[in-house]
């Protein structure tokens, strides 16, 4: 039986990756967007929230990855998320491939613990 990972006293941490389904990108278009928004988080962890970065690592870097079908909505768990105090990244592509410059294509969440987030994103669709 593998070891189980460490937990906070928060519980699960993990990182919440939301792609906006009406833009139709491919899958590899998808992880890339998703890469992005992940990296973000990280960087503006470990130089705002040590501590939940900590957590993240900890206990094996989760993330998950889910869809919504507009930008609407993804501002809607932006503003929620905000309120919640999870950190967010947006990413904007470059505009070479498959979207124009500055589209918003991915919004990224946390890390933060599960009970923090699957209220704002646990009924979204998984990608």
């Amino acid at each position: 039986m593998p070891a189980s990972r460490p937990r906070s006293r928060e519980g699960t941490w993990k990182m919440v990756l939301v792609l906006r389904g009406e833009l139709r990108l491919t899958a590899g278009k998808s992880a890339v967007q998703a890469a992005h928004a992940a990296v973000m988080l990280f960087q503006r962890a470990r130089s705002r929230d040590a501590a939940a970065l900590d957590a993240w690592l900890a206990q094996g870097q989760m993330k998950v990855a889910l869809e919504v079908d507009t930008l609407a909505e993804l501002e809607g768990l932006e503003r929620q998320a905000r309120a919640a105090g999870i950190a967010t990244a947006w990413v904007e592509d470059a505009g070479f491939t498959e979207v124009p410059p500055g589209t918003r294509t991915c919004l990224g969440l946390g890390p933060a613990p599960s009970t923090a987030l699957d209220p704002i994103t646990g009924s979204l669709a998984l990608l």
